[in-house]
């Protein structure tokens, strides 16, 4: 692996020094990341679209649909684990809700804080219409990868997302104070 990374360098950068060559390479990482998120966004949208959707009611779906999350999940617990800020979750919760997808509710052991949860309308789209259509979706964006490539992905971005979260939480990013709850 230390050889081809070697070649790749030289091969795509001859004239850098691997400092030089490895900034080039991260730029290149996260540019493909950014155009991956955007095409996500475009191509899952379409995906579930007929089912009243887009890729960020999936997500949130899909957050509420775990084992984890059957008692309902607080709006920061919600925003910390899909990685958005609790600004943009407000509005995309508020149009689930008026479209019965989810519900919230004050939380019994801490008022302060809302839960939320799926309605049973919520779990049927999510089960019988959506996740059919996300599982043929993963199949065609993830044509050609085998399940050794599919693990090896998912380890390399689980690397990068500590190594993101380290920095968001460097960066104050992780702190909440009474009043945002």
């Amino acid at each position: 692996m230390q050889v081809f990374l070697k070649r790749e360098r030289s091969m795509v950068y001859p004239e850098n020094t691997e400092g030089t060559a490895r900034i080039e390479l991260a730029n290149r990482v996260f540019f493909r990341l950014y155009q991956c998120a955007n095409m996500l966004h475009k191509t899952g949208t379409k995906a579930v679209e007929s089912e009243g959707l887009t890729t960020q009611q999936w997500a949130v779906l899909g957050a509420l649909s775990r084992p984890a999350a059957s008692g309902g999940l607080s709006v920061g617990d919600l925003a910390r684990y899909l990685k958005v800020s609790r600004q943009n979750l407000s509005g995309l919760l508020s149009r689930m809700e008026r479209d019965g997808r989810i519900t919230t509710a004050a939380d019994e052991r801490d008022r302060r804080s809302r839960l939320v949860s799926m309605t049973a309308a919520g779990m049927r789209v999510w089960q019988d219409e959506a996740l059919p259509k996300i599982h043929g979706y993963y199949e065609q964006v993830l044509e050609g990868f085998s399940v050794n490539d599919i693990t090896h992905t998912l380890h390399y971005l689980l690397k990068l997302l500590d190594n993101m979260q380290l920095v968001d939480d460097r960066q104050g990013g992780g702190d909440e104070t009474v009043e945002d709850r």
